[in-house]
């Protein structure tokens, strides 16, 4: 959706740079009557009962927006920017400060544009406000960023800098905070997959470590919660990485590009991974202060190219107003564009900017889809497993489906030999911070009381007895290979990533064909090589060997079945 200000026309533009957002457009597109904009001419002295509408269409918005909802005023229906007058502006804010109160939602004016001037009449407005308001069965509103990039861009450094409000003293003490093992700090280099939060208050401010001493301040003063996804960059941890994209399920990607160096390394692999599994990209450019104007200029040329490129067709869109980075969020989903923020973690340039940006981001799925995931049968995958002294088996992942609440009894599973095994739900983190119950697509932390010996492991699932997922270990997909060498067989091993799903597999058939080679595509029958995994048709999938990658969806799965009985054993 466009906002007050409009896309540059890629036909227009040179091979340098796009330039920031171009002016004024005479009009914004008609109003959708779904999601979470709404366009207002005027909203001043209304009747009791034209209030009352507007009180429920607001709260219909909010409802679209999960929490979040963007009014345009003076802007008519069709989208026409008529403007208010200072009068009337004041008026149609004040009766939207009094709507939103009824709600108890907050407003935040974020930008106002003259739309005329005539030597004559007063000049004529029109402004953009967000509304915001937790939804009842929410605490925050929650969105997971993936942060990607080659090794020494400076990606842990930009998060501990965001995370913690404190520039950083230009030898990496940002980044201390969020390794998290010995050799990471030694080293100055991440392997491992890690997570920090930034909040936002409900009138747009960052609510960082810097000003809360614990996450369950910033979970508690915050509104909206921005969790960050630390990914490796090195190539030997490219295997972590790939999982972390695809079992995390981010919302966005942040790819961290040294201005120095520019697109160098991994840059080039992990903006393939993430347009490969369709997630909306942003691009930031760490290390301005260190960087010569020529040597950024190049930087951001090269960028140009390879979002333009036919393996990516974004159009790059430098921010550098707040403006800008307002618009970006705006239309990052719904448009093909890359918004590039030029950063220092030193100085601290532009990271204000990067703030407004995280502050205004709208969720990447509709609030239609997630009441339906929401009504599903529950299914949890397990990304991660830890032992804690006095608690037990504690398993951490996302919430795919469905509902989770404390007390709740479920299956896990698949073992090795397929089956399941029924646990117990004694209590729920997110964030660090306790809570009753867990809804669809949120992370959490669940503690499991676990009456037999098992060993749970990446990749398993929590689930309830009467709906268990399809298990599998022979299922087909319809791949494309994006890279190899020579040609891929019948035989060919390679590790397959399926959601949080991380097993070597072989392929055993190819439909119609002897072989695939680089930019072909076939279907295929992959075997697991282990043991039955939980595997959706339709779920997207990544496959790599070496250099060999390749990218496909599950066409069909063939349900495992090794003859033995489903343990039904009730917890005790």
């Amino acid at each position: 959706m466009e906002s007050f200000v409009g896309l540059f026309d890629p036909e227009t533009q040179d091979e340098g740079v796009a330039s920031s957002l171009s002016p004024l457009p005479v009009c914004l597109p008609p109003e959708a009557a779904e999601g979470n904009i709404e366009y207002k001419l005027k909203l001043v002295n209304p009747s009791k009962s034209r209030f009352e509408h507007l009180v429920t269409q607001m709260k219909w918005r909010l409802r679209e927006g999960q929490g979040e909802a963007i009014y345009e005023i003076g802007v008519e229906d069709g989208g026409m920017l008529v403007g208010l007058t200072s009068k009337e502006m004041a008026a149609s804010l004040h009766t939207l400060y009094l709507m939103a109160e009824k709600l108890g939602a907050t407003l935040t004016v974020l930008r106002e544009r003259t739309v005329s001037v005539n030597l004559n009449e007063e000049p004529r407005k029109a402004a953009e406000v967000l509304v915001r308001k937790v939804p009842d069965d929410q605490q925050t509103i929650e969105l997971r960023v993936a942060v990607l990039g080659n090794m020494d861009v400076g990606k842990s450094t930009l998060l501990g800098v965001l995370t913690q409000g404190e520039p950083d003293n230009g030898h990496g003490s940002a980044r201390l905070n969020l390794f998290r093992h010995l050799h990471e700090i030694q080293s100055g280099r991440t392997s491992s997959i890690s997570r920090e939060i930034l909040g936002f208050n409900s009138h747009g401010s960052p609510v960082t470590y810097g000003l809360c001493r614990t996450a369950e301040e910033i979970c508690e003063t915050s509104s909206k919660l921005i969790t960050f996804i630390d990914l490796a960059g090195h190539h030997k941890y490219l295997r972590t990485t790939v999982f972390g994209l695809t079992g995390h399920s981010p919302h966005f990607a942040m790819l961290v590009v040294s201005a120095v160096c520019g697109v160098v390394g991994t840059t080039r692999e992990h903006l393939g991974l993430a347009m490969a599994l369709e997630v909306p990209i942003v691009v930031v450019v760490n290390k301005i202060d260190l960087a010569s104007p020529a040597a950024l200029q190049s930087t951001l040329n090269q960028l140009h190219r390879v979002l333009k490129g036919p393996g990516c067709k974004k159009v790059p869109l430098q921010v550098s107003s707040e403006d800008d980075a307002i618009t970006a969020a705006s239309i990052l989903v719904s448009e093909s564009i890359a918004p590039i923020f030029t950063v220092s973690c030193v100085t601290g340039d532009n990271l204000e900017l990067l703030y407004t940006f995280l502050n205004v981001l709208p969720p990447s799925i509709s609030h239609k889809e997630r009441e339906r995931l929401m009504q599903l049968p529950s299914e949890f995958q397990i990304d991660e497993t830890f032992r804690v002294p006095e608690v037990g088996i504690v398993v951490g992942g996302l919430l795919t489906k469905g509902m989770i609440r404390e007390g709740d009894q479920y299956l896990v599973g698949p073992t090795d030999d397929g089956s399941f095994y029924p646990v117990r739900v004694s209590s729920l983190h997110r964030h660090k911070v306790p809570c009753r119950v867990v809804r669809a697509c949120e992370s959490a932390t669940l503690a499991l009381s676990n009456p037999e010996t098992i060993t749970l492991c990446r990749g398993m699932v929590l689930t309830t007895k009467d709906s268990l997922p399809p298990i599998c270990v022979y299922f087909q997909a319809r791949i494309h290979v994006l890279f190899h060498s020579t040609m891929i067989y019948s035989g060919f091993q390679a590790t397959v990533h399926i959601g949080n799903v991380r097993q070597t597999a072989t392929i055993i058939a190819i439909m119609g064909k002897q072989g695939i080679a680089t930019n072909e595509t076939a279907s295929v029958m992959f075997k697991f090589m282990k043991q039955p995994e939980c595997v959706h048709p339709g779920s997207r999938l990544l496959f790599r060997e070496g250099h060999t990658k390749g990218i496909g969806r599950v066409t069909q799965v063939f349900a495992f079945d090794d003859g033995k009985p489903l343990r039904e054993e009730r917890v005790s």
